[in-house]
């Protein structure tokens, strides 16, 4: 089973129907539709309207639909990105899904996107987590893979002169690699994030204290650390990336908060799992990329990033619980 989750936070249904519609066009079984709306949410019966629709007038994805595809809705407390995420990889979970992606509202792709990535995962079980090539809607090139961060490398970009910048920056988000190469990168952007199922239960999932921003660098430096976690450029999405957080007080304050969460957690200047995992992502990138087919497997069948680099942050960081997902819902579609 194939599952995936989308976050919403007073959205319409036209803010996120082309993402649903590249779902329906997929291998995806399930769609989880989680509304952090505070207020009663007109988007359930949008949801509504828009299957009915489907089912009536539009034949190749009534045929999924027929198929045993389902869309799922819930209203729920708003806990934030990560926790509106965890409770429908709980569902998932339960209900056998193998591969569960998480994505954006603001994010499409054609159909051979699914395929390749399952195809991908099921023939390398050493890969956790992966994330295509992104793309701005005028074709341009997102850099979504990116070294773990320094301090300096978050607030500098914040808060000083791109030309200061520059040169740092440019290592930071991996452009040596021309975003030709697919690479085994310790931080992998949350608008689109293709997880092996069993990787996330071994983490335990999101890590709620994240709000809102880190969370994706924190859920990829946990997998990291048991799988690898690949930026595979030979396919590609879209996303319409609006950098949200630079315009916005209330927006900037979470991911001001989130980051000195993040390093709280991890260590400020001390992570010496971030500079071991980003001197070998650029040697990788120096080699030419990422060879599956040298990956060093454990006996379990993955590959162990922290067998490599053991360091007491690789097994002493909290991790938080997949019991702490949220059981219950308010309204289901």
């Amino acid at each position: 089973m194939i599952t995936a989750s989308i976050v919403t936070y007073d959205h319409h249904l036209l803010d996120f129907e082309p993402v649903l519609r590249s779902l329906f066009a997929s291998p995806v079984d399930v769609v989880y539709v989680i509304d952090h709306s505070e207020h009663m949410s007109e988007l359930k019966a949008e949801l509504q309207e828009f299957a009915e629709h489907v089912l009536e007038g539009e034949p190749q994805l009534r045929r999924k639909v027929n198929a045993g595809f389902k869309l799922i809705y819930f209203q729920h407390e708003n806990n934030g990105y990560g926790g509106g995420h965890n409770y429908a990889i709980r569902m998932a979970a339960e209900a056998g899904s193998q591969f569960h992606l998480v994505v954006n509202p603001d994010v499409w792709f054609g159909p051979e996107v699914m395929p390749e990535l399952i195809r991908y995962m099921t023939l390398h079980p050493e890969v956790g987590q992966m994330m295509p090539k992104v793309l701005y809607p005028n074709g341009s090139t997102q850099r979504v893979a990116k070294l773990l961060p320094t301090p300096l490398d978050f607030f500098g970009r914040f808060f000083l002169p791109e030309f200061f910048f520059s040169k740092r920056n440019a290592k930071f988000e991996l452009r040596p690699s021309g975003f030709t190469m697919t690479l085994d990168v310790p931080f992998l952007s949350g608008c689109f994030m293709m997880f092996r199922m069993s990787a996330l239960k071994e983490v335990g999932g999101f890590d709620e204290d994240f709000f809102l921003y880190a969370e994706d660098i924190d859920i990829t430096r946990r997998i990291h650390a048991r799988y690898r976690t690949l930026y595979y450029p030979s396919i590609a999405i879209y996303h319409k990336f609006s950098r949200a957080s630079h315009h916005s007080l209330k927006l900037f304050w979470f991911h001001a908060s989130s980051i000195v969460k993040y390093f709280n957690k991890w260590g400020w200047w001390s992570d010496n799992e971030r500079k071991a995992w980003n001197s070998r992502c650029m040697k990788e990138i120096a080699q030419g990329g990422y060879d599956a087919a040298s990956t060093t497997k454990t006996q379990s069948g993955t590959a162990s990033n922290s067998a490599q680099y053991p360091t007491a942050s690789a097994t002493s960081a909290p991790r938080p619980s997949m019991a702490k997902m949220p059981a219950t819902a308010d309204t289901r579609a």
